[in-house]
């Protein structure tokens, strides 16, 4: 019997720090992956959002499927999606809706043509909104780490994880000195990615969240497919070989890591100390 067919009772309970299931790629089977998540051990999943347009369909998502957490905040890859008055609703949503944590936000530079400015007054703004809120961040980096690492410092005692982590070691050592965490996923499972794997077999378990970054960033074994929670266990399979430890310690530390950090008791609702 594989881990995914084990029943979730025989094994250590899983929380997907990162997916996307309210993403329209979900929509004609959600409720089957949630079904084949819960069986592989999947019992919670923190769902970040995109954009202010999507953040009732998230609301509501949340609110009628147990188990499910939503983080609202607005993604710097959709800059054209997003409105000059963004901010201040966002700061506005969070005052009457529950929310384990701000996000996705933060800094991309590797797109075509990125608005950096845009970018840069719409991550600082959220960053500002979370301390105000004591949420902690759900921060998306890729090509702009020393940039994010210099905004985080602007703000200290801000918690949070940066999501699909791929920067140095040096940088990982930073980011762990301002409290924060670093989320790892399907790359991991990529014998290419050494340096990667490298890192992730030499950090200190408890700075460590897994994701599946759903319905994107599939492992290695279904590359180019359709992304699934239920597929975590993959994810902890390969850590548990990299790092040379049992795959009920890896899950059990990275559940206790993700409760935390989002605020989530054992048996995965919301509680009100952060």
């Amino acid at each position: 019997m594989t881990d995914t067919q084990r029943p979730a009772s025989d094994r250590t309970r899983l929380i997907d720090s990162h997916c996307h299931l309210d993403d329209t790629r979900f929509d004609h089977d959600r409720d089957a992956v949630l079904v084949r998540a819960r069986a592989a051990g999947v019992t919670t999943q923190i769902v970040p959002a995109i954009q202010r347009a999507w953040w009732p369909r998230l609301a509501a998502l949340c609110a009628t499927h147990p188990g499910l957490h939503p983080a609202y905040g607005l993604h710097p890859m959709f800059t054209d999606c997003h409105h000059p008055d963004d901010l201040a609703e966002l700061e506005r949503w969070l005052r009457h809706e529950p929310a384990v944590a701000l996000g996705e936000c933060g800094l991309d530079f590797y797109i075509e043509q990125p608005d950096k400015a845009v970018q840069r007054a719409l991550f600082e703004g959220q960053l500002e909104i979370a301390a105000a809120h004591r949420l902690p961040v759900i921060i998306h980096a890729r090509r702009s780490l020393e940039e994010v690492i210099a905004a985080l410092r602007r703000h200290p005692g801000l918690r949070g994880v940066l999501h699909s982590f791929s920067g140095s070691a040096e940088q990982a050592r930073r980011l762990l000195d301002l409290g924060f965490s670093l989320g790892f996923g399907g790359p991991v499972t990529y014998p290419r990615a050494t340096r990667l794997r490298r890192l992730v077999s030499e950090l200190p378990l408890e700075a460590i969240l897994i994701e599946s970054d759903a319905p994107d960033q599939p492992d290695i074994g279904h590359h180019g497919q359709r992304n699934e929670p239920a597929r975590l266990a993959i994810l902890v399979d390969t850590l548990s070989r990299l790092r040379g430890e049992p795959p009920a310690v890896i899950a059990a530390a990275t559940a206790d890591n993700a409760r935390r950090l989002f605020g989530l008791p054992r048996e995965g609702g919301l509680t009100q100390e952060r």
